[in-house]
C-alpha cells in the first residue's frame, strides 16, 4: 500500500491530543490512533501501536503533555496528582527503551520548574517541551544520517535488522536515516531487510518504508542472513538501538546479536545508529540492561492465525545485547565513534 506523501508523521499533535500511526496495521492499512490521556498513550506504547526507542520517548513526552492539558485550570494539588500518575503509568509501559525514561525525566523536570506557575501555564510549558523533544529528534536523526552516510560506499548492499526508520523515530530514522541520507547523497545503494521475527518489523515496516522511498529492498528471513554474508552479498550492516550501556554494549531487537556475530566472522562492518538519548551512562555494561519478555502469542501465531500446538512453552524476549567488541562503530548526532568503549562514550557527553 502506497501513501500519498513520503513525509509520513509517525506521531503528531492535533486537536489537543496525540495521534500515532497504528504500526500494528501496517503495511496493509494506514491509520492514526488518538490518545486522549496518559493511560491511552501508555497502552499504545505497550501494545506497539508506536515502537522504536526515539518514537517511544516522543510519545511518552506527549503522553504527559496531554494529561497536563486535561487538568489545566484544575487546583494545583489535583494537577500535580494527575501528573505524578501520568509519569508512573508511562514509566511502566515498556522497560528496555531508555529514551522513554529520558523523556519522562525531562518532563518531570519541567513540571518541577513550573510548580509556582498557574496550572494553565504549567500545562503550556509541558506541551512546549514535548514539541521540542519531537522537533529535536527529527534534526538529530538527520545529523545521524549525515554522519553515517559518509561510511556507506557507492553501490553498497546494506543489511538491517528490525525497523530503525522514520516509523521508529519522529522522522527520518536512525539506521534507515543513514540509508536515506546515503541515497540523498547520490549513492546507489540497496537494502537487505531481515524480516525480524516474531513481530516482523523488518517485513512489515522496514520493507514498507523502503518501498515508499523507492529504495531497492530485498526482504529475507532471519535465518538467511549468514548465508548472504557467506556468499559475499552483504557489504555493511546498520542497525538501531533501544539502550546502549556506558561501555557501548547495545540492546536492540532480538536477533541483532546473531547478526553481529556473523558479521564479525565474515569481516563485515557492523554499525549501530542511535541518538545520545539512547545511551544510558548509569548502566556500566549490557548485563544490567532490562530485557522485556513479551506475550507468547507473538511466537505461536500472528493476527489470529495459530501455528504452534496448545500447551507449548514459549520464550519471547524482545531484545538481545550485542557486546561493544562486536560493534565497528556507533553513529550519533555528534559523529561516529569507532570501536566504542566507556572512555569514548564518556567523551561524547563532555564535549
Amino acid at each position: 500500500m502506497k501513501v500519498e506523501s513520503l513525509n509520513v508523521e509517525t506521531l503528531r499533535w492535533r486537536n489537543n491530543q496525540l495521534e500515532l500511526i497504528d504500526q500494528r496495521r501496517l503495511p496493509l492499512e494506514f491509520e492514526y490512533v488518538a490518545c486522549e490521556d496518559a493511560a491511552q498513550t501508555a497502552a499504545a506504547i505497550r501494545d506497539m501501536v508506536v515502537r522504536g526507542a526515539p518514537a517511544i520517548g516522543c510519545a511518552a513526552a506527549y503522553g504527559v503533555a496531554v494529561e497536563a492539558q486535561r487538568h489545566a485550570g484544575a487546583p494545583r494539588a489535583q494537577f500535580d496528582t494527575a501528573l505524578q500518575q501520568a509519569f508512573k503509568v508511562l514509566e511502566a509501559s515498556r522497560p528496555t527503551a531508555v529514551n522513554l525514561f529520558w523523556a519522562i525525566a525531562r518532563m518531570r523536570q519541567r513540571h518541577a520548574q513550573t510548580r509556582n506557575d498557574s496550572t494553565q501555564a504549567s500545562a503550556a510549558a509541558m506541551l512546549e517541551l514535548a514539541r521540542q523533544i519531537h522537533s529535536d529528534d527529527i534534526e538529530i536523526c538527520r545529523a545521524i544520517g549525515r554522519h553515517g552516510a559518509a561510511l556507506i560506499a557507492d553501490g553498497a548492499r546494506i543489511m538491517t535488522h528490525c525497523n530503525a526508520g522514520a516509523l521508529a523515530t519522529a522522522g527520518h530514522g536512525t539506521a534507515l536515516g543513514v540509508i536515506r541520507s546515503a541515497r540523498d547523497a547520490g549513492k546507489r545503494i540497496s537494502v537487505i531487510a531481515n524480516e525480524t521475527r516474531p513481530y516482523l518489523q523488518g517485513a512489515r515496516l522496514t520493507a514498507w518504508e523502503m518501498v515508499q522511498e523507492e529504495i531497492p529492498v530485498t526482504l529475507v528471513t532471519d535465518n538467511i542472513a549468514g548465508h548472504l554474508m557467506q556468499q559475499g552479498r552483504v557489504d555493511v550492516i546498520v542497525v538501531g538501538a533501544d539502550r546502549i550501556a556506558a561501555n557501548g554494549d547495545t540492546a536492540n531487537k532480538i536477533g541483532t546479536y546473531t547478526v553481529a556475530v556473523l558479521a564479525e566472522r565474515h569481516r563485515i562492518p557492523f554499525y549501530v545508529a542511535a541518538p545520545l538519548s539512547t545511551i544510558d551512562v548509569a548502566i556500566a555494561d549490557g548485563r544490567a540492561i532490562p530485557i522485556e519478555e513479551r506475550d507468547p502469542s507473538e511466537v505461536t501465531g500472528f493476527r489470529g492465525l495459530r501455528w504452534a500446538p496448545d500447551g507449548v512453552s514459549v520464550f519471547n524476549p524482545a531484545f538481545d545485547v550485542t557486546p561493544a567488541t562486536l560493534i565497528t562503530g556507533l553513529i550519533t548526532e555528534k559523529g561516529v565513534i569507532t570501536r566504542p568503549d566507556a572512555g569514548k562514550i564518556r567523551m561524547l557527553f563532555e564535549n
